[in-house]
């Protein structure tokens, strides 16, 4: 069975649904997003003091402590579930777009390898792994910019203005 392309074929009132849901869903995504800016954990020292804290610097704008093993692990539980049906439900329209296979691969399987980086990552940098941060950062910043890509590439072939049945 060719699904490839098989996005651009589909009656508009899928279209739409599907539009509106990924929509709806890339909101939710990028409200994360907001949350980690007002955290300051889209910086190496940020991510470090939000979840080790920062109570030896008296000049400390924010007060931060360091998180309990149990804040840890439902940061960590809940983040890697959630974040995998984000990425499954995309991934699964994205399935369907007309788009080379080994691209269309890679944008559906690494934002699960980064979820694993940085929320795994996390845990190994409140255990003591500092140079953790930085892979933090970095696969955090991957699964964002593999998302904002899969979310573009869906929502224009969406709404393009091809054949449709």
């Amino acid at each position: 069975m060719n699904y490839n392309g098989l996005l651009l074929t589909l009656p508009k009132e899928i279209k739409l649904f599907l539009g509106i849901f990924i929509f709806v869903l890339s909101i939710g995504f990028y409200t994360g997003l907001f949350f980690v800016k007002q955290t300051d954990s889209h910086i190496p020292q940020g991510v470090q003091q939000t979840y080790l804290g920062n109570e030896d610097n008296p000049d400390a704008e924010v007060m931060k402590f360091k998180k309990s093993e149990r804040e840890m692990l439902t940061i960590v539980h809940t983040h890697i579930l959630s974040m995998s049906m984000i990425f499954f439900l995309a991934g699964s329209v994205l399935l369907f777009a007309k788009l080379n296979k080994r691209l269309k691969f890679f944008l559906i399987l690494e934002p699960f390898f980064s979820t694993l980086l940085t929320f795994g990552g996390l845990y190994l940098l409140w255990n003591g792994v500092l140079w953790m941060k930085y892979v933090v950062i970095f696969s955090g910043t991957l699964m964002t910019l593999t998302y904002t890509v899969s979310v573009s590439i869906i929502l224009n072939q969406l709404f393009s203005k091809q054949k449709t049945s």
